[in-house]
């Protein structure tokens, strides 16, 4: 019942483009519930060395309990494995310059995050509005729902959800609060922007994007790993990052183009990699998914 939870999106494409080779130095940035880890992990062999960075501790315990079974059925094959318990903005601190040979970054929300009602990633389930990753430390999506005033709501609804009708949506959440969980705010949402013909999402989805997003610095910290990570590969060392909406895409497409330009990296995908219809049905998380990959000169 639980297997959905353990599939990790674009894997084949991943493990392709990072190309792993045994005695290599991989990172996976984005450690999440360990399925690319793991497959990473069959292919370093005992001379290799997984670097795997995750600010979420819930995520990590489950991780490292993954990487277990697997160093179990490796037995002396298995690499050695690094746990970072910190976000993959900080890689440049961990990491000296030149000493990887790939980093694979998978952007989304993971599973245990929007499935686990307690963490407040999903209207799907009624819980509270937290939304952090790290649960340690942090403003929670509550705290900003409720002391954020209207216009700057409004605007990182706009902003970070793409959402049109955001200054509506803003309106209907101060006139309604305090608001302290996800299903209330998703009624607030869906009151004042029901459904119009042809939207394939829920009218909630953009605003609670939104809010994952400022509450985390997602974008701030996309920007901080994009800006590190060139210089921690070794020359032909290769950067895998998926990511799954248009405004952290543009961010990978812009740096990459930049980095070709600098003519410091080679970028491999002309165009993003998109899930193939079998893994879009297998795993619906995965239709949103892009992959792009670019190596070092």
């Amino acid at each position: 019942m639980n297997k959905p939870q353990h599939v990790p999106v674009l894997l084949e494409a991943s493990l392709e483009y990072l190309n792993v080779r045994p005695g290599g130095v991989i990172v996976d940035a984005t450690l999440g519930l360990g399925g690319h880890s793991s497959e990473i992990a069959k292919r370093l062999g005992p001379t290799g060395k997984l670097i795997c960075f995750d600010r979420d501790p819930e995520a990590m315990a489950k991780a490292k309990a993954r990487l277990e079974e697997v160093a179990a059925e490796l037995g002396s094959e298995m690499p050695e494995v690094v746990y970072e318990p910190r976000a993959f903005s900080e890689a440049a601190e961990a990491i000296k310059p030149g000493s990887i040979d790939g980093l694979l970054a998978d952007f989304g929300v993971s599973s245990l995050q929007l499935d686990e009602a307690h963490r407040g990633f999903s209207f799907r389930s009624d819980g509270p509005l937290d939304m952090r990753m790290d649960t340690r430390s942090g403003e929670t999506a509550e705290q900003v729902v409720n002391q954020e005033d209207e216009n700057e709501l409004a605007d990182l609804i706009y902003e970070f959800g793409e959402e049109r009708r955001s200054r509506r949506i803003a309106r209907a959440i101060v006139r309604a609060r305090p608001i302290s969980t996800t299903a209330e705010l998703a009624q607030v949402i869906s009151a004042a922007a029901p459904s119009m013909k042809g939207d394939k999402i829920h009218p909630a989805t953009r605003t609670f994007q939104a809010l994952r997003i400022r509450v985390n610095n997602e974008l701030g910290e996309i920007e901080t790993l994009l800006k590190s990570a060139p210089s921690l590969l070794k020359p032909g060392g290769r950067l895998v990052l998926i990511s799954f909406h248009s405004l952290e895409d543009r961010r990978v497409k812009d740096s990459f183009r930049e980095l070709h330009r600098d003519k410091t990296f080679e970028v491999l995908t002309k165009k993003p990699v998109v899930a193939e219809e079998q893994e879009q049905l297998r795993n619906p998380r995965s239709r949103s998914a892009k992959l792009r990959a670019a190596e070092k000169v």
